[in-house]
């Protein structure tokens, strides 16, 4: 298994060398090659052209030094680069921003198979988030889950209907009443409520009234 790793900082990249080297991932003899800057990586990424030379993880930092001769700017520029170059190449993004904008961002423009901010790294959660996309899921640490969330709930509460929903529970309505209120099927009212108590992390409709009136959505 080829494991490309890029990172401005020597230490980093062998901390995580070493993790993955460790059981029960290192059964696997990775090989990995390593790079500290968007142009060693551009470099590397073009003398690399046989299919035994492609890399089936890419493990980048998105706060990269540039290469302004070919417009890499950042990790962010190197992941879609390998895109391109190596479709099947699985990405993991890690960020020190914690901003929940910029994390969503990366998750919206790159879509990488893994995304994990530094603080959440640990030896254990980088193997387990490697062994979890070579098995064909998602990883997301658990401070990007709660920054992806964060955008969600805006995202949902930019929805007149969905306010009208909140706000009509509130005062005591049952959700088969808003059907002629808000010209919504009960169904298609229902479901809005499962994603509204999804990303406020309720369980029950008290529970969403409550939690969206303290952060202050109603």
């Amino acid at each position: 298994m080829n494991i490309f790793i890029v990172d401005d900082h020597p230490m980093t990249v062998e901390g995580y060398v070493n993790a993955l080297l460790a059981a029960p991932f290192g059964l696997c003899k990775p090989v990995f090659t390593k790079a500290h800057n968007c142009e060693e990586a551009y470099t590397i990424l073009s003398r690399t052209s046989s299919p035994k030379q492609l890399f089936d993880i890419a493990i980048i930092d998105k706060g990269l030094p540039g290469y302004e001769v070919k417009s890499i700017l950042s990790g962010s520029d190197l992941a879609i680069l390998i895109r391109e170059k190596m479709p099947n190449c699985k990405i993991i993004m890690i960020t020190a921003h914690t901003e929940v904008i910029i994390v969503y961002d990366i998750a919206k423009k790159i879509r990488p198979e893994g995304l994990i901010i530094k603080n959440d790294i640990t030896p254990e959660k980088l193997q387990q988030a490697v062994m979890e996309i070579m098995q064909g899921n998602q990883y997301q640490s658990p401070m990007v889950k709660s920054c992806i969330n964060e955008i969600w709930k805006k995202e949902l509460m930019i929805e007149d209907h969905n306010r009208q929903i909140l706000l009509y529970l509130s005062k005591g309505f049952k959700i088969k009443e808003l059907e002629g209120i808000i010209h919504l099927t009960t169904s298609a009212i229902q479901k809005r409520i499962i994603r509204m108590k999804k990303v406020f992390e309720v369980t029950d409709d008290s529970g969403l009234v409550k939690e969206a009136i303290k952060q202050g959505f109603i």
